[in-house]
């Protein structure tokens, strides 16, 4: 289904989803209304959402679909900073997936990689088994094993469903946290900017996109920039690369992981949050052979069991996300 209120647009993205053979156009409506009163009878496998909508908006009808019919989201976005941008990534929070760059026209330079993000996204999210999520009750937090290291930084990584997962992880961490965090999110490179501008307006500690060459500094999220390497040199500083992907992915989870490995000598926390594949996991195996810490998001929580099922099998402690606060500020205290 297609959320689009402006023709030209709409049309367009008909066209590119027609042009993929994995995907078939259900309905396109110019209004939320239309779209959302239609969602029983249609029951999309995936929506391609618009934000700026007249009447209903794009984020009040990704709340109340998810409220209503859970359905897989894509986000498509004309904007990549100020209040479109807050906006995606609000819509994110609400339970849309990702959030991809809106087609120009068939003329301009990056069409084709635009549209080849739009299908790819939509094919991979029509999967997605999007459901009512309950936390569970809050067990008992597990000791993970003595004989590791106090970690002096902490290693976010997450792709799909974690922009809210990351907001709810480090809202519920101080903002005068003792350690620096480094994260790698899965996202356009064209988002990154607009990402960590809307991360640092939710969450109590600095966000930044990181900087070559530079200290991290304990209380800031230093955030990979968009399409570049996120690593630690020797001495602790950080060090962007551009070369080649790891497992498909630039900025690559695996790579800031075992980085933190060697530089850190195994002295850093790993936390793997929800999204697809399995970047992150051999990072993961370094990190605790190193004598590091890993914690995986668990399936009960994650949107999409991917990176965090790879990480748990490479050894990292599975948690729900509302535990994983309280376990690394209990690891913190202990290493102070």
């Amino acid at each position: 289904m297609i959320v689009e209120d402006s023709t030209v647009v709409r049309t367009l993205l008909t066209h590119i989803v027609g042009s993929d053979p994995r995907l078939t156009v259900a309905a396109s409506f110019a209004t939320a209304e239309e779209a959302i009163e239609a969602l029983p009878v249609l029951r999309p496998d995936v929506i391609s959402m618009d934000i700026r909508l007249p009447g209903i908006d794009g984020l009040e009808a990704t709340r109340q679909i998810m409220a209503s019919h859970p359905t897989p989201i894509v986000v498509i976005s004309a904007s990549m900073d100020g209040g479109a941008m807050g906006d995606s990534m609000d819509a994110l929070r609400a339970g849309a997936l990702s959030v991809v760059e809106k087609p120009v026209g068939l003329g301009d330079a990056a069409y084709a990689q635009v549209a080849h993000e739009i299908r790819t996204q939509l094919a991979i999210m029509s999967e997605v088994a999007v459901v009512r999520r309950r936390m569970p009750a809050a067990p008992k937090i597990p000791v993970q094993p003595v004989r590791q290291r106090a970690p002096s930084a902490l290693l976010f990584a997450a792709s799909t469903g974690g922009p809210p997962a990351l907001a709810r992880l480090l809202g519920a961490l101080p903002a005068d946290l003792p350690l620096p965090v480094l994260l790698v999110q899965h996202m356009g490179a064209s988002f990154m900017a607009g990402f960590a501008s809307w991360l640092d307006s939710v969450v109590p500690q600095r966000v930044e996109l990181a900087r070559n060459g530079e200290m991290p500094t304990p209380g800031t999220v230093h955030v990979a920039p968009g399409d570049a390497h996120l690593t630690l040199a020797r001495g602790g500083t950080i060090r962007l690369a551009t070369d080649g992907p790891v497992g498909g992915q630039r900025p690559s989870a695996t790579r800031l992981i075992e980085s933190a490995a060697v530089a850190l000598d195994g002295a850093a926390l790993a936390v793997v949050l929800t999204g697809m594949g399995e970047d992150g996991a051999a990072g993961v195996r370094a990190l605790l052979a190193a004598g590091g810490q890993a914690v995986a998001e668990d399936a009960s929580t994650s949107i999409v069991y991917g990176m965090p099922a790879a990480a748990h099998r490479a050894g990292a402690l599975s948690l729900p996300l509302d535990l994983i606060a309280p376990h690394v500020r209990r690891i913190v205290e202990r290493a102070r």
